[in-house]
């Protein structure tokens, strides 16, 4: 079901974009290249099943990566954005106790996650075409896969030996808000400030001991990017 809205929105998007698309300036392509400065409002149940004293949870670290997008221009005010960046690894940090048994737990680094979150926005460009400076907003839906998820020698002292974790996709809203200040007809800068909402379920695999909580990720995201139009 998440893969069927992925897939519509993606494919809106190319249709909007194939449909005789408006430009002023006679570019309505444009390529953007930058970098994601993430910050993650996270909140999860405590960790939950056998042999799990209470009170154990996790955070979310910040991470900065690559930003890509390929904006087409579809009037003389809306724009479609098709955004990814580079997979980044993320990492959990325990928090709750200081010490599991004999075994430190708060502030340790539990797992690293590696993801891919493309997210297509449909976004309104205030003032003319002819400005130079172009403030937005944006919404849509973001997609996030978790494709390398592994478990640190920390976490495995915690869990009791070799674990493994399974993490679902999640589909989810997108906004977005910034400015575009256009240096010529085909260069330009870039600056905006994205929210999308991720939930998933974060499940360990002991030995056959299976450990859960339910985790929301709320990636707050800024961006700096050099755009090229053609």
């Amino acid at each position: 079901m998440q893969k069927k809205i992925l897939t519509l929105a993606i494919g809106t998007a190319l249709a909007l974009a194939a449909s005789g698309a408006y430009a002023d300036n006679g570019n309505p392509n444009d390529i953007r290249i930058g970098a994601y400065f993430v910050h993650y409002d996270s909140t999860a149940t405590d960790i939950s099943g056998p042999y799990t004293v209470p009170g154990l949870n996790t955070t979310i670290e910040s991470v900065t990566t690559l930003y890509l997008a390929y904006v087409r221009t579809l009037s003389s005010h809306f724009q479609v954005e098709i955004a990814l960046g580079y997979p980044p690894v993320t990492y959990a940090k325990a928090k709750g106790p200081a010490t599991v048994g004999s075994v430190p737990y708060n502030g340790k680094e539990i797992a690293s996650i590696r993801w891919v979150s493309p997210t297509v926005l449909f976004e309104y460009n205030f003032l003319s075409p002819r400005s130079r400076w172009r403030p937005f907003v944006g919404v849509g839906v973001n997609y996030t896969r978790f494709v390398d998820r592994q478990i640190t020698a920390a976490g495995a002292a915690v869990s009791g030996g070799p674990t493994s974790i399974s993490l679902p996709a999640s589909v989810g809203p997108a906004v977005t808000a910034g400015v575009t200040y256009h240096l010529t007809d085909r260069w330009h800068f870039t600056a905006s400030y994205s929210v999308a909402q991720v939930n998933s379920k974060l499940t360990t695999d002991t030995a056959g001991i299976l450990r859960s909580n339910e985790v929301h990720f709320w990636p707050n995201a800024v961006v700096a990017s050099v755009g090229y139009s053609f």
